[in-house]
């Protein structure tokens, strides 16, 4: 059977795929796809991913799209500890994979944006000062769900941590004040700095 592969640019949400993968120790193929015209919008990306989007994986006869739920098959398809063994964690890691895709990656795509990736003529400062603030209320339910703890479901590394924290990535990236969340901070440390995670952004 030919590897799995993964379609996308680590400098994208398929870091989130790749760093799975990574944490998961199994044979793969990284396609490079950019995002644009040659890339996600071309005729043979389309057949892969009708919505022109990254990243997509085809894994024997399955293809799908969408990072959050690649990543959930893959916690499930290959045993060990990222996916747990029971039902009710198993929620849980659903729960936060989610949860950080409503709460928390619309406003860091905005802060991201107007912080670090769009040209400096078409930043909006008080945009982003106005999303960081926001942004406080959810940080504040990841730090106290951090209290105490050192991972998001159970007394292992899983699925959560890694859909979470990837997304979190970009609150880095984009200069995000930790100070009134330091179960955050920590947490992102632990988890960016991972070798699985360093291995998914080369």
């Amino acid at each position: 059977m030919s590897p799995l592969k993964i379609f996308g640019m680590s400098k994208s949400r398929t870091f989130r795929v790749l760093w799975m993968v990574e944490e998961l120790g199994i044979e793969y193929e990284h396609i490079p796809v950019e995002i644009g015209d040659q890339g996600t919008g071309s005729a043979e990306f389309l057949s892969i991913n009708p919505n022109g989007r990254i990243p997509a994986i085809q894994d024997g006869e399955l293809t799908l799209f969408e990072s959050m739920a690649i990543n959930l098959y893959l916690a499930r398809k290959y045993p060990g500890r990222m996916m747990p063994d029971n039902l009710e964690d198993e929620a849980r890691v659903v729960q936060w994979s989610f949860w950080v895709v409503n709460e928390l990656e619309p406003g860091l795509l905005t802060l991201l944006r107007h912080r670090a990736t769009y040209p400096e003529d078409q930043r909006d400062p008080q945009l982003a000062d106005t999303t960081e603030r926001e942004l406080a209320r959810p940080l504040a339910v990841l730090d106290q769900a951090l209290t105490g703890k050192s991972y998001l479901v159970g007394e292992h590394f899983s699925a959560a941590d890694l859909n979470v924290a990837s997304v979190m990535a970009w609150a880095k990236a984009s200069k995000v004040d930790f100070r009134a969340f330091p179960h955050v901070a920590a947490w992102m440390e632990q988890c960016l700095g991972r070798p699985a995670s360093r291995a998914a952004r080369r």
